[in-house]
Parts: structure tokens; C-alpha cells; sequence
């Protein structure tokens, strides 16, 4: 909202918290009506970057046991690849941030995909980068948007309530965890146990 501003576009938080999770050329069009391709909307996302960069990111803090989350990932074998809408330049330190930056395997982000997130082609990105089939693979999300994107390639989604998503929003996930914490205390009876 703040780049948008900067560029003389009103729009109030409650109009975009319903399109999080979706990228910029998805956002973009339905708020304020204006491709992300064109000039300004290249503007508008170089700005949306810098301020969270510099100014939101500093402020961030993990969901609590996210890093365990992943560690017991790991240690089941899972080959873990994260399959973002963020740009490339936004990801790794957020990975940094939740201390995944050196269990995650592979990357894949907005820059390797035409189309972001609910289309299919960042899910389709990661699978090909993990070379792995649809069906040998599981996605870990937390709006919607994953839950959307993932559906159509074949990919299970196990959908976290952290995003700020209710049960009826992430309706056609396999399983549904309020947080980390809470997949981490029921990872036993959880999709991810029985595919490891």
C-alpha cells in the first residue's frame, strides 16, 4: 500500500489483506486496475521491494518453531523446496530470517515463473527443480492462493491457519494446522509422516 501511495494510488488495507498471498501481477490488476508489466507498474514494484526490504523486514520475527518445522523435515528426508510469489531478492532473507537457509534444498520464486501464485507455474517450478512428480510431492502453505496453485499440477496441500486464513478459505487442503508449533506437535499422524 505504501509504494501504491507513493505513486498517488489510494487504497485501504482492508482491500488488499484479501489478496495476500498472490503476486504483484495478480494484485496489481485487481486493486488498482493496472497491468504490473506496464511502466509504472514496474515503478510501483520496484518501490513495493525496497520499502519492504527496508523497511518491514527488519521488523519481522519467525512463527515460533518454524525451524524445527524444518530440521524435523529433514531429518524424515523430505527434500525441501520452497515455491514462492516473492521475488528472488525478497526470499532468501526471509528464508534467512527463519533460520531455513541452510536446510531448504532449493529456491524457486517469481523470477522463475510467467504467471505467480494461484496459477500453477511456481508449484511447477519447484516440482521440476526437486524432480519429483506431482504426486511424490506435498506443499506446505498458508493462504488460500497455495491451496489454488497446487490443486490443478496434482500437489496436496497441508494449509497453516498463521497466514491469517480460516478453515472455509482453505477449503481442499489435505489437512489444516493453526501454526508450525501445532504441525510439529501432531507431525506423527500428519500427511508429512506418512509420506516419508
Amino acid at each position: 500500500m505504501d509504494a501504491l501511495a507513493d505513486f498517488g494510488h489510494s487504497v485501504v488495507f482492508e482491500r488488499v489483506r484479501p489478496l495476500i498471498g498472490k503476486g504483484g501481477d495478480k494484485l496489481m490488476p485487481e486493486v488498482i486496475g493496472l497491468d504490473s508489466e506496464s511502466e509504472e507498474g514496474k515503478h510501483i514494484e520496484e518501490r513495493r521491494s525496497k520499502i519492504f526490504l527496508e523497511r518491514y523486514l527488519p521488523k519481522l520475527e519467525p512463527f515460533p518453531r518454524a525451524r524445527e518445522l524444518l530440521e524435523r523435515f529433514r531429518a524424515e528426508g523430505l527434500r525441501l523446496v520452497v515455491a514462492t510469489s516473492a521475488k528472488k531478492e525478497e526470499m532468501d532473507p526471509l528464508l534467512k530470517l527463519c533460520g531455513g537457509s541452510d536446510i531448504v534444498t532449493d529456491r524457486t520464486s517469481s523470477d522463475d515463473a510467467e504467471q505467480s501464485k494461484p496459477d500453477t507455474d511456481i508449484v511447477t517450478a519447484a516440482l521440476d527443480r526437486a524432480e519429483v512428480a506431482a504426486d511424490e510431492a506435498l506443499m506446505l502453505g498458508d493462504t488460500p492462493y497455495d491451496v489454488e496453485a497446487a490443486m490443478p499440477v496434482g500437489v496436496g496441500t497441508v494449509a497453516l491457519r498463521s497466514g491469517g486464513w480460516d478453515d472455509t478459505a482453505l477449503a481442499g487442503a489435505i489437512a489444516i494446522y493453526a501454526d508450525a508449533r501445532d504441525l510439529l506437535q501432531r507431525y506423527e499422524q500428519s500427511p508429512f509422516r506418512r509420506s516419508g
